[in-house]
């Protein structure tokens, strides 16, 4: 395969993933500030969500401060930032016109009636009262379409390199969602584990779809470190760190039968694989959660900087 087509679907993978993430970034964001609001929280959840999704810099050059309206507006739907949800799905929309002979049918009608549908979106679809139904859109948008690349295409190594696309990127945005609450301010009358904390780590679980999930495998109360060991360890969970290298290192080690060699980015992934099986949450609790997810996201990135060096380029 051309490495330009390898990156085209590789690519196409991420936005479609990245629009979903960042709608789910999005649900975290507004329920963490609806809760905030009723009970009295410390008005730091837009900032935490600007932060945990990347788009610090870009939006305080354009915004003063974290509102409700500004950040919506920017992580929805600014052509000015590149990773906003009609800014993925318009970039997807590209990659896979690229490539338009290597998806099936159904990927492409997927991936083009997403955008097709965006494009009729307006200011009104993007206030604070009506951006849920937006948010509900883009995951079904994209689990249509991840749901047609599992359906229909055919096992060789577009489908890996598809499949490499989706899990790096849900693997990054999975850190970042977990991270929007490490950011939020909990009010000085407020403790750990109070009934606030408890409030914020709910909407966690329920903003990636975990809640029963959660309750299924811990049968308890919701619990910080349970929350965290359930999103990053726990490969039952499929949108957890864990699960995502599962799929990672598979589809690498596929790639690498299918042209006879290994590089760089299979190592990465390997340490990155091995790290998530072999650590603890206590491990990771006693180096600071911030700073697990930090230094995971930054691997993350690096991981995907390997895998275009040793095969999109």
């Amino acid at each position: 395969m051309l490495s330009r087509t390898a990156d085209n679907l590789f690519w196409l993978a991420r936005y479609m993933e990245r629009a979903e993430s960042m709608a789910r970034i999005l649900e975290a964001g507004y329920r963490l500030a609806a809760m905030g609001s009723e009970a009295g929280g410390g008005g730091t959840e837009w900032h935490s969500t600007i932060i945990a999704a990347g788009c610090e810099q870009g939006f305080y050059e354009k915004h003063r401060t974290a509102s409700a309206e500004a950040a919506i507006d920017y992580l929805a739907r600014d052509p000015d930032n590149p990773s906003s949800i009609l800014s993925c799905v318009q970039i997807a929309r590209r990659n896979g016109r690229a490539v338009r002979t290597a998806l099936t049918a159904d990927m492409w009608d997927a991936v083009n009636g997403t955008w097709l549908q965006a494009r009729g979106f307006g200011a009104q679809d993007f206030t604070p009262d009506g951006v849920r139904r937006v948010l509900d859109w883009v995951k079904e948008r994209s689990l249509l379409f991840t749901g047609c690349v599992g359906s229909t295409m055919m096992r060789n190594d577009a489908y890996w390199f598809t499949r490499l696309g989706t899990f790096v990127e849900r693997a990054d945005n999975t850190a970042r969602i977990l991270d929007v609450k490490y950011n939020v301010l909990l009010p000085t009358s407020e403790t750990v584990g109070g009934g606030l904390d408890y409030v914020q780590w709910t909407a966690v679980l329920r903003a990636v779809s975990a809640a029963r999930a959660y309750h299924w495998i811990y049968k308890r109360e919701v619990k910080p470190w349970l929350v965290a060991e359930l999103l990053i360890l726990k490969p039952e969970m499929p949108r957890s760190l864990a699960a995502c290298f599962i799929e990672i290192t598979r589809a690498l080690e596929l790639l690498a039968a299918a042209y006879g060699r290994q590089g760089e980015a299979d190592r990465v992934a390997g340490q990155i694989h091995a790290r998530l099986r072999f650590t603890r949450i206590d491990d990771i609790f006693q180096m600071g959660l911030h700073e697990f997810l930090t230094e995971f996201i930054d691997s993350n990135i690096r991981l995907g900087a390997e895998i275009s060096k040793q095969y999109l380029t």
